[in-house]
């Protein structure tokens, strides 16, 4: 692919669209480390604000941003296809969070990130304010933060 300009950036709004939008968080996020399908999802799913890039009727990147308080978002969920790595749709997507974020009154955007990415956080903007655990007690993670506002 030499041409993101092609993809479509949207939420997911049929239920096609949403199967294939969760397929794509589990493979890249949860399938790697044998956690079953369902652990893609969470209860603020219904509540927050989630895009994708889309190639035809199949997302290539996605994320999602919810707000914790009225004035800090956070970023999660955020997932590339391998195969699509080193395009820049995981800044285009990132950018199209924080814009949401931005227009919703968001003064600070916060996320965890695993530590092999907070390279790319950090290019956008993002600093490290502290550790932010493990995942699945083997993916060590750090707290990153942006003011936006």
């Amino acid at each position: 692919m030499s041409d993101q300009s092609i993809l479509d950036d949207r939420s997911p709004e049929t239920a096609l669209e949403w199967e294939r939008y969760f397929d794509l968080r589990w493979r890249v996020l949860r399938e790697p480390w044998d956690q079953p399908r369902g652990s893609e999802k969470d209860e603020l799913d219904s509540e927050s604000f989630q895009v994708a890039l889309w190639e035809g009727e199949v997302p290539v990147a996605a994320g999602r941003l919810h707000f914790n308080d009225p004035t800090e978002a956070q970023v999660r969920y955020m997932a590339v296809e391998p195969q699509r790595r080193g395009y820049h749709l995981g800044s285009r997507i990132l950018g199209l969070l924080e814009t949401r974020a931005a227009m919703e009154g968001a003064k600070r955007i916060v996320l965890n990130a695993r530590e092999e990415a907070a390279g790319f956080y950090r290019r956008h903007g993002y600093e490290i304010s502290g550790p932010a655990g493990l995942l699945f007690g083997s993916i060590p993670h750090v707290r990153m933060e942006k003011h936006v506002g």
